[in-house]
């Protein structure tokens, strides 16, 4: 069984003390190859760098995320077309609108946003999105650029069922975390993955944030990792009524298509 990690914030101070250890970890279940997200100005720099030192395992992202949404200055501009120039750099992103937090103020998110979209449209590349509390304006940014945009993945989908709908009817593909196994927050998304075409599914963890919560046993630790991914795959196929090695299979071969990646069994 392989699978590919879409998702996976391995620039985060917690894993610069053992990044080879749970390289070899996410290995061992399965995990043929990961996109490190980049999510800042500091951090998209520090994601091609780690994907650098690991060809044709690791891939990187490069874009600022709504929560660092002041960040994205002219000069911040000229930066992430600069690492775009970078092979390993598949994505514009992590992108988009966070009115959950609003960590940053609204009307600079939406600048930020708007100015990444158009980077998508000037690279003719992906991107990689964010959505929290924010889904109308959302739609109505991306509907704005309708017919210039490429292909685009709403990252860690949480949203209700219509926004779902929305979002598969935009042609949208989807990316399921470990929310899913939130017995919390994460029911409705249980009700509604079968929903999803595979040709439009991928998982990924979001580490080291969203452990999921239905592990047994729970570590004692509170940091995700790449490794979990398999437990995830696992309960996406239970809901959608598949067999692991089916949605593996599916969501593998849909972020092979997403993200350009070579198959490296070949």
């Amino acid at each position: 069984m392989e699978l590919i990690d879409i998702g996976a914030n391995l620039g985060h101070e917690s894993f610069d003390q053992d990044l080879p250890e749970v390289l070899s970890r996410a290995r061992e279940v399965g995990i043929v190859q990961m996109v490190i997200t980049g999510a800042s100005r500091e951090g998209s720099p520090k994601a091609l760098h780690i994907a650098q030192q690991h060809p044709e395992f690791l891939y990187a992202t490069a874009g600022v995320h709504p929560h660092h949404a002041l960040e994205y200055t002219q000069e911040c501009d000229f930066e992430m077309r600069a690492l775009h120039q970078h092979a390993e750099v598949l994505a514009v992103g992590e992108c988009g609108l966070d009115y959950f937090r609003d960590l940053a103020p609204r009307p600079a998110q939406r600048k930020a946003f708007e100015q990444q979209l158009q980077l998508a449209v000037d690279l003719q590349k992906p991107l990689f999105l964010h959505q929290r509390d924010a889904h109308d304006d959302f739609i109505a940014m991306m509907k704005n650029f309708d017919g210039k945009l490429g292909k685009a993945v709403v990252h860690c989908f949480t949203g209700s069922k219509k926004e779902l709908y929305q979002c598969l009817d935009a042609d949208f593909y989807i990316g399921i975390t470990g929310w899913l196994c939130d017995e919390r927050r994460g029911l409705h998304l249980r009700e509604m993955v079968a929903n999803i075409p595979s040709n439009r599914l991928m998982i990924e963890t979001d580490s080291p944030y969203l452990m999921p919560r239905s592990i047994k046993p729970m570590p004692s630790h509170r940091r995700n990792e790449p490794m979990y991914l398999k437990h995830i795959v696992e309960e996406l196929a239970k809901d959608r009524n598949e067999s692991t090695e089916q949605a593996a299979l599916h969501s593998t071969q849909t972020a092979r298509e997403f993200f350009g990646l070579k198959n490296t069994a070949c």
